[in-house]
């Protein structure tokens, strides 16, 4: 049975014992259910109904004489009822002001998105995530920082201020000059092209012949060939707040656990990996429990709100116990993908 086929009493009782069970964090008794309802009911009828909830899935009672908690289907229905309401979701936390400050000290999205990542993970309580996607991005310009050695920086930053940086090794050490004149060369030549047509200009040049009489040239296209030549599309990606899952303490999820989530963490190409997998479209994305396909996630619940702008794909997002404030959580990573929306149009 879909939560949408339950009668409308059972999903109001529902959804009280998951609020409470929310706020709680304990089995929540049916004389409880039926006081907070505010249906009327007696807890000898609330106990008929949660016994009808637990045979389809959406609760269960860890003991005999406790009450119920709900299941991850229980949350699914909670959620479903929630967005099927339409009542606005309003955000208690103000992070529009806080980002257009940010904004206005270091308008670059690599920057803003790290900002977006703590303020969402601070006003939630849980880990925070940003990650923006541009398949068009267009060269802005290109830096080249020497290193120790013979290592050099390469910054490729595009219009969109998303920014992508290499450590290169030259083979040779080079002089500040000669890696300011190969990247005002670069510059001059490809500014305000698309990436991937930088990238498969670079290519082409490094196979002319006259390519091997100019070193100065040579050496500039290498450089820009090693940090564009692996680039799938310009994804920038910033997680925080892993320490919250720590201080929360959260009843049934093992160190193993917690341990394996912190990896994929650390590892940003496994959680882009994830992230693309889940999300086909702006709108909100609600990932439960057991709905994961990594094991490695079903004791938490991700909470992502998408936006597309153009060429340019952005999602904030929160992960953290199924045990969540889901109302609040949608609210504030909803409000937040519009706010950074709005600065990156004014900034820009």
């Amino acid at each position: 049975m879909g939560s949408f086929d339950l009668p409308e009493r059972s999903r109001h009782l529902l959804a009280t014992l998951v609020r409470e069970y929310i706020d709680s964090g304990e089995p929540v008794p049916s004389q409880v259910i039926a006081h907070r309802s505010g249906l009327g009911l007696s807890s000898a009828t609330v106990r008929s109904v949660l016994a009808q909830l637990e045979e389809h899935g959406y609760v269960h009672q860890p003991h005999t004489s406790a009450g119920r908690v709900p299941t991850d289907l229980g949350y699914r229905a909670f959620v479903d009822m929630l967005l099927e309401s339409r009542a606005p979701l309003v955000s208690h936390v103000d992070v529009e002001e806080q980002l257009r400050r940010r904004a206005v000290q270091t308008p670059l999205m690599d920057d803003l998105l790290a900002a977006v990542s703590h303020l969402v993970s601070r006003a939630a309580k849980h880990v925070g995530f940003a990650l923006s996607a541009n398949d068009a991005a267009v060269l802005q310009r290109i830096e080249f920082i020497p290193l120790d050695g013979s290592q050099v920086l390469v910054v490729v930053v595009a219009r969109s201020n998303q920014v992508t940086q290499k450590v290169v090794d030259a083979g040779e050490r080079l002089r500040p000059d000669d890696l300011s004149q190969a990247a005002r060369y670069l510059n001059t030549e490809f500014a305000g092209l698309p990436l991937f047509e930088v990238r498969d200009a670079v290519q082409a040049r490094l196979r002319q012949e006259r390519t091997l009489y100019d070193q100065l040239l040579a050496r500039a296209l290498r450089l820009a060939h090693s940090t564009l030549e692996h680039l799938p599309n310009v994804q920038t990606f910033h997680v925080d707040g892993a320490a919250s899952l720590l201080e929360e303490g959260l009843e049934g999820v093992s160190t193993v656990t917690l341990r394996a989530l912190f990896e994929m963490m650390e590892e940003k190409e496994r959680m882009i990996h994830l992230l693309n997998a889940y999300i086909d479209g702006p709108g909100l994305t609600v990932v439960i429990g057991t709905e994961h396909t990594s094991p490695d996630l079903r004791r938490f619940s991700l909470i992502a709100c998408t936006a597309v702008d153009g060429s340019v794909t952005r999602t904030v997002g929160v992960i953290g116990p199924t045990r969540m404030h889901y109302s609040r959580t949608i609210a504030l990573v909803d409000g937040t993908t519009q706010a950074v929306s709005r600065v990156l149009r004014e900034a820009h």
